[in-house]
């Protein structure tokens, strides 16, 4: 896995590998208004429901996945998004191996 360089052009398939059995995650922007991190999921692997306190931008960029939002299930495939609404229960099944971008931005008072 490439460090993440601020500033410069980059891919984000070639910054996140897949892992045998497993998840990867790595931040790569971190700030008080919210966080960008890239995610890996081998097959059959995922995360539990769950939910958030603010919005959720996910951006699939190779792969499949299966995001369970409030009961309903949709199928995102590579080069497709999907804006989790915040407080929403939701959870994330990797039927095939995927990569994806997620992007959480905090709201104001």
């Amino acid at each position: 896995m490439k460090k993440f360089e601020k500033g410069i052009v980059f891919n984000p398939n070639e910054l996140i590998d897949y892992a045998e059995g497993g998840v990867v995650s790595k931040e790569i922007v971190r700030q008080d208004a919210g966080t960008v991190t890239l995610f890996s999921f081998d097959a059959g692997q995922g995360l539990s429901e769950h939910s958030a306190p603010f919005d959720a931008l996910v951006q699939v960029f190779d792969g499949e996945m299966e995001l369970t939002v409030e009961d309903h299930t949709f199928v995102i495939t590579a080069g497709e998004s999907f804006v989790i609404p915040s407080g929403a229960r939701h959870r994330v099944l990797a039927v095939k191996p995927f990569k994806m971008l997620i992007t959480m931005i905090r709201g104001g008072k």
